[in-house]
């Protein structure tokens, strides 16, 4: 044990380890409940999903501690599978089945761009206050999920702001409204509080906040359990209803056959290439997955293993200058492209190393061995199947927003008093929440940070990797005014 993660060499030992990995899975075991909870609202099965998360997680999680050696943890990541929700499925149009394929191309792709220099090219290209606007962005887009889901905004529409009904003109508008598009005269304000689902949500809100500030392990997971129960003297969840044969862990791998490997179905990669005037859309959305898989790992592995040691700076350097694995962060980003992978064959969303991997590396953890006791918790943790099915929505709202608030804290790393700086930094996390996109966010930020460069004379600092994507998302968006 001690030879093969070189523990000594690393200054910890076996019981550290152990603790780590088990802080590592306390910090971020909430993703088993919040993962199904958002994927589900797109037509998954959400026992399926909740099996996917754990065996995605599971299995890349053991590589990276077993290839790399790196005390880090991966899951589906909170924003892609809100991206995947919201805006390939709702917004987009596009069949959960079909969304899934494209994070099986991003997995793709981000295993090319591992192992060849074109991860140097997107690295380099992508200003570093640009990266961090985007990390920032998503984590606005999360915390207005989260606000939305605890029912704390109502939205108010005048006649003359609605465009269409069900998709038609609304001044000629009969029958049962299944749907309605208004422009942006729609005005947000705070609820009145007197919905009990509201106020379940700010109950458990504030229990998570206390937690997080009392640097409870697994503050959380706990405030969605304790929210939970809380939910049912409300009236909010009534234990007689469940099902436990329907939530069974038997029934939920009944349910995985309807997403492992559906892919490679009619409904999946055939039906998602099926329409070539889409194709534009299609490679947009998956440059957006990968773009945002890809710095969002490399920010958490940068963000945590310079302070810890973790990562050298040879290793920091060997990511923009080296092909292949030569280096610790070289593997670790392997690792984790792997997830995304498998995740997509067995039915989830984006999978990436997540930011919590620093509570086990606060707790000691150094070496993989780290990892593979989080791997081993993901896998016990399967046997909770039965109780997914009555975890209310506002009860994985408030961590939707804390997951947030952490995030936002990206922001501190962009120079505001460089106006230059802040334009394409501001367009590319506002536009990602008020938007509701994370591909319109980057967007925003792309092509903003293009006329400022432009108009500053400095065009030629630009990256060509940066103008073509510029010009794949203005190609998009010209396809779209048209379909």
């Amino acid at each position: 044990m001690d030879k093969f993660f070189k523990l000594r060499e690393n200054g910890t030992k076996v019981s550290t380890e152990i603790t780590a990995g088990i802080t590592t899975f306390l910090a971020m075991s909430y993703i088993i409940f919040v993962n199904p909870s958002l994927l589900a609202l797109s037509g998954m099965p959400s026992q399926a999903v909740f099996l996917a998360t754990i065996f995605s997680s599971a299995i890349a999680t053991l590589i990276l501690g077993l290839f790399a050696n790196v005390p880090y943890a991966v899951a589906p990541g909170m924003g892609l599978n809100a991206f995947f929700t919201y805006t390939v499925v709702f917004s987009l149009g596009f069949t959960w089945q079909e969304a899934l394929s494209m994070v099986f191309i991003c997995g793709v792709v981000n295993i090319l761009i591992t192992v060849t220099k074109v991860r140097k090219m997107l690295i380099v290209a992508i200003p570093e206050a640009l990266q961090h606007a985007i990390s920032a962005g998503i984590g606005i887009f999360i915390g207005y999920i989260g606000i939305k889901n605890a029912g704390l905004l109502n939205f108010t529409i005048d006649g003359y702001n609605i465009l269409s009904i069900n998709g038609g003109d609304p001044t000629a508008f009969e029958g049962a409204i299944d749907s309605v598009v208004a422009n942006s005269g729609a005005l947000p304000a705070l609820v009145n509080f007197t919905e009990p689902g509201v106020l379940l949500a700010l109950i458990g809100l504030v229990i998570t906040i206390i937690l997080m500030l009392r640097n409870v392990q697994g503050a959380i997971l706990i405030g969605i359990i304790a929210t939970t129960v809380l939910a049912i003297p409300m009236g909010l969840v009534d234990l007689s209803s469940v099902n436990l044969v329907d939530n069974s862990l038997a029934s939920a791998f009944d349910d995985l056959g309807e997403t492992f490997l559906v892919i490679f179905t009619p409904a999946g990669l055939p039906s998602l290439f099926s329409d070539l005037t889409k194709l534009p859309i299609v490679l947009i959305t998956i440059f957006s997955f990968s773009l945002s898989d890809i710095f969002d790992t490399i920010g958490t592995f940068i963000g945590t293993g310079r302070r810890t040691g973790i990562f050298s700076e040879e290793d920091e350097k060997a990511v923009e200058n080296s092909n292949g694995f030569s280096s610790k962060m070289d593997k670790a980003l392997f690792g984790d492209s792997i997830g995304t992978l498998v995740g997509s064959l067995f039915g989830t969303s984006n999978v990436t190393t997540f930011v919590e991997s620093a509570a086990g590396i606060g707790a000691g953890g150094r070496t993989g061995m780290t990892s593979v006791v989080t791997s081993i918790c993901f896998l016990l943790a399967m046997f909770l199947s039965p109780i997914i099915g009555i975890v209310p929505t506002e009860a994985t709202a408030p961590a939707l927003i804390i997951v947030g608030i952490l995030m936002v804290g990206s922001l501190n790393d962009v120079n505001w008093t460089d106006f230059s700086e802040a334009v394409p930094a501001f367009f590319a996390s506002i536009f990602m929440g008020l938007a509701y996109s994370i591909s319109n966010g980057i967007a925003a930020g792309f092509i903003t940070y293009g006329i400022v460069k432009t108009f500053k004379g400095e065009a030629k600092e630009v990256h060509p990797l940066i103008w073509v994507s510029i010009v794949l998302f203005i190609l998009n968006y010209v396809v779209m005014a048209f379909i």
